[in-house]
């Protein structure tokens, strides 16, 4: 039942960010700012981390999750080291998933040849 919550869930949230895509003018790179951004506000304010734990993956996959990571990455290092967690905390706490994004994404510019794309 967990693997049917996570996929609707996350479903929910790719479905809600492509209507946005399809009906205003945000541009993909504002769209992933303003969901980074919001998982951070919503994590802030209490209401992402009980989310989290109700919706599993569906919740913490998609962007608005990488938010949450940072902001609770920064939260801890804020009260291990003062403000100089402020700068450090959020790397700290996403250092695997970006690490992984650009191993990997290293890997695939080795396996794929880019193409320019028409408009």
């Amino acid at each position: 039942m967990e693997y049917v919550l996570a996929f609707v869930v996350g479903g929910a949230i790719c479905a809600g960010v492509q209507v946005l895509m399809d009906q205003t003018k945000l541009q993909p790179g504002r769209i992933m700012v303003l969901l980074v951004c919001s998982g951070a506000v919503l994590s802030a304010i209490g209401v992402y981390t009980p989310f989290k734990e109700w919706a599993g993956a569906g919740a913490s996959v998609p962007l608005l999750g990488f938010g949450h990571t940072l902001f609770e990455g920064v939260k801890k290092a804020v009260d291990e080291s003062g403000f100089l967690g402020i700068f450090k905390g959020g790397f700290t706490a996403s250092a695997v998933g970006i690490s992984g994004a650009l191993v990997f994404g290293y890997f695939a510019s080795l396996l794929f040849k880019s193409k320019m794309k028409d408009s």
